[in-house]
């Protein structure tokens, strides 16, 4: 495989034996020019994707298990992963694009390079830009991380707080830890795009490094009422990729 070819590969992961369920996925990858083909966590330790299309369903093999695994490393943490929802035909449920993942406890050092890479901290000494914290009971850490970058900081303790506060204060960037008391991260995302003031803030969800199977059941269960009734169709798929041009190499 030329490096050309490579860096325009997109895994799809979390499907363990049953990677017939990615077939639909990969066609409809194949349409807007991409290189796709079914993947395990244990091939990142010598390759790496342009990008992940990762199953976190119920119908997944341990989605959320692989997405912490792949954010705890720092030669993979930069990878760029999308979630879905994929029934148990292989059927696209769900897109849940956010602006990224981060673990916790915080790592301080990559939490400033990666939002430095994604030119948000660039006016953060010029203006006073406002980051919205969303989590149970806080978190001291990535509070003291995200002041020490210049920014002020709005704290919130369930989703329905954050969306009120959002809708008024319009902050800069959101992070949200994925479970909370109400709803999970990607209903408050959605909920959010809703207002016009907070359709388009970036978006930032936070996981725990480890959990046990329970909980990631749980994590995955969560989204089920998220899913469409339909599926989506291949235009509303690729709605989220940029359409490129198949090489002729």
């Amino acid at each position: 495989m030329s490096v050309t070819q490579q860096e325009r590969e997109l895994w799809i992961m979390g499907l363990g034996e049953r990677i017939e369920r990615g077939t639909l996925i990969c066609s409809y990858l194949a349409e807007a020019g991409y290189r796709s083909r079914t993947a395990r966590v244990e091939e990142l330790e010598t390759d790496r994707p342009l990008g992940i299309i990762l199953d976190i369903s119920p119908h997944a093999v341990d989605g959320w298990g692989i997405l912490a695994s792949i954010k705890s490393r720092p030669e993979t943490r930069d990878i760029p992963v999308l979630p879905v929802f994929l029934s148990e035909k292989g059927m696209v449920g769900g897109v849940f694009p956010v602006a990224g993942f981060f673990l916790l406890p915080i790592d301080r050092d990559h939490l400033a390079e990666k939002l430095a890479v994604m030119g948000f901290t660039e006016d953060a000494e010029d203006y006073d830009l406002q980051v919205m914290l969303v989590t149970r009971k806080g978190d001291e850490g990535l509070a003291h991380a995200i002041s020490d970058l210049g920014f002020s900081l709005i704290n919130a303790y369930s989703a329905k707080e954050g969306i009120a506060l959002a809708t008024t204060a319009h902050p800069y960037l959101m992070f949200t830890s994925f479970m909370l008391p109400d709803y999970s991260g990607f209903e408050m995302q959605e909920r959010l795009r809703l207002y016009p003031q907070t359709r388009n803030i970036p978006f930032f969800v936070l996981l725990k490094e480890s959990t046990k199977d329970g909980e990631r059941m749980a994590m995955s269960r969560s989204v089920e009422h998220l899913v469409r009734k339909k599926e989506l169709s291949r235009e509303e798929f690729l709605a989220y990729f940029r359409r490129r041009q198949t090489s002729s190499a």
